[in-house]
């Protein structure tokens, strides 16, 4: 889905009235989509002060060491992927899913983003299958860092999943392999440039295959500088060959091998931005969210006092509501 096509989406759907079965079928399917990324705060920008997401903490294993990665658990007062107060089990995080969901109902996207890599952990699947049987209607979406997207796929297809996130930091395995330290593979360990190519095809096999399945994907790059700051228009100009929906160039958080690194400045995250526009729609909003979080963008629900949680629900379900009414007109003209 390039960018042209995900404009298409956002166009009026004045094409709805054929009576062509197969028509009616495309036109069914193109429907769902908007629906989705036009609840799906991390898809839309519209949507991050109306719907929400909940992030089920259920995956810690992971299969490749990034070298910005540093994950922990228990923190409470820290913002930032693969943070999380507790893993959870499936039947846990299913447990914590129906607690949260009927007093939080603008919540519309059920994900596993970690603490891990979710295609590492055969929890992510028991924990979707739960969700999907209980709530159908609910989104469901994950993030994962590729290498095991490929043989994996059909497992993502029969889960539900609508939504995928790939962290892709670059098309370059020499550069790939100053990001990444080592990848698990088929019961070996792989460092450098041969670890670095061998996650790269399979993250744009697997993503070739989520594009083509229909899936809405959006591509993670975290802008390191000094290593792939030049680089990611070439990820932005690939991203727009393969069809890929958004993408979200997140800046580095100092830490692990590169805790002495600089982190980009929001005017060169903004310039890199900026260059991959014409290629691929940017996410611009991101919050790099705890991989334990739920409420809306910027405003975790579990970090926060219950009078505060209570004002934020009162809010976002005012929004929501003037939102869905906003749908329903539309569709009714």
């Amino acid at each position: 889905m390039s960018k042209n096509n995900s404009k298409n989406l956002a166009e009026d759907d004045s094409k709805n009235n054929s009576n062509n079965p197969a028509e009616c079928d495309s036109n069914d399917y193109a429907d769902s989509i908007k629906r989705i990324i036009a609840e799906h705060p991390c898809y839309n920008k519209d949507a991050q002060h109306k719907f929400g997401r909940i992030h089920l903490s259920v995956a810690p294993k992971c299969n490749i060491k990034c070298k910005y990665c540093d994950r922990k658990y228990d923190c409470v007062n820290e913002s930032r992927p693969g943070v999380t107060s507790e893993v959870l089990t499936p039947q846990q995080a299913f447990e914590k899913l129906e607690n949260v969901l009927p007093e939080y109902p603008f919540i519309k996207v059920v994900g596993i983003a970690g603490p891990g890599d979710p295609l590492a952990n055969d929890e992510t699947f028991e924990t979707f299958k739960l969700v999907k049987q209980k709530y159908p209607d609910e989104t469901l979406c994950m993030s994962t860092n590729g290498l095991a997207l490929p043989e994996k796929f059909q497992d993502v297809l029969d889960s539900g999943v609508s939504t995928l996130t790939v962290t892709l930091n670059a098309i370059d395995p020499e550069i790939g392999a100053k990001i990444v330290d080592h990848v698990n593979y088929n019961g070996k360990t792989y460092r450098g440039v041969e670890g670095a190519r061998i996650l790269l095809e399979n993250q744009l096999e697997g993503i070739r295959k989520a594009v083509e399945a229909g899936l809405v994907v959006k591509i993670n790059t975290v802008l390191v500088p000094g290593i792939n700051e030049d680089h990611i228009i070439e990820i932005a100009q690939k991203l727009n060959e393969m069809g890929v929906y958004i993408m979200n160039v997140m800046p580095l958080i100092c830490q692990a091998d590169f805790a002495d690194w600089t982190a980009p400045t929001p005017q060169e995250r903004k310039a890199v931005q900026d260059s991959c526009e014409p290629y691929v729609l940017q996410m611009r909003h991101c919050r790099q969210c705890r991989s334990d979080a739920y409420g809306l963008l910027g405003k975790d629900l579990s970090q926060m006092s219950e009078k505060r949680r209570n004002m934020v629900k009162a809010d976002a379900l005012k929004k929501a509501e003037s939102a869905t009414n906003k749908n329903s007109d539309d569709k009714s003209e």
